[in-house]
């Protein structure tokens, strides 16, 4: 099953505004941006990262020598590093997901296009998201990136969402419309 997307409040963003201006004034945003996706990814390959991170059993001095060996392992940029080491010495480590999130929408603005999350059923065949892509471009108006995801317990069809707009074609969804009807008729 996905991960639930939280509602969190403005340290995300502030965060990620920081790590922004670093990377510019670095000259290093194409590094920072590689190194936010591979970071994003280790969250969401594994819980284990989101329990470390979370849990108030484990030690400031030990999760930040964790995520600073985790992201060192990762081969990321000595900034990302450092930004990682910062975040949670400042007892922040449980909201770096969001803190990547918000720094690749800020990125995708700059750039002058938008992020999908695109949570399907199964996964996207490369021509289906090439349709999807070319479907996002023509409603928004500008290019769109899109980050997939895999639930299966969707049963079929998917869900977009861009910002806080959410659209979902999802079968499990259509089924529960369906369940609610039948139960008021």
């Amino acid at each position: 099953m996905s991960k639930p997307d939280v509602i969190t409040g403005e340290a995300p963003k502030r965060y990620a505004q920081a790590l922004l201006e670093l990377a510019e004034g670095a000259k290093s945003l194409k590094t920072v941006e590689k190194d936010v996706k591979t970071l994003k990814s280790i969250f969401a390959k594994t819980d284990d990262m989101d329990r470390m991170v979370s849990s108030p059993v484990i030690s400031l001095e030990d999760k930040v020598a964790a995520l600073t060996a985790v992201a060192t392992k990762a081969k990321v940029s000595k900034l990302s590093t450092q930004f990682i080491g910062t975040v949670a010495q400042n007892r922040r480590a449980h909201e770096i997901p969001a803190m990547l999130a918000s720094f690749e929408g800020m990125v995708a603005r700059r750039k002058g296009s938008q992020v999908a999350r695109v949570t399907s059923a199964k996964k996207l065949t490369a021509a289906q998201l090439a349709s999807l892509k070319s479907n996002l471009k023509k409603n928004l108006g500008r290019p769109v990136d899109v980050e997939t995801s895999v639930d299966p317990d969707l049963l079929g069809g998917f869900i977009v969402r861009i910002g806080s707009r959410l659209y979902d074609s999802s079968l499990k969804t259509k089924l529960e419309d369906l369940k609610i009807a039948l139960k008021e008729a």
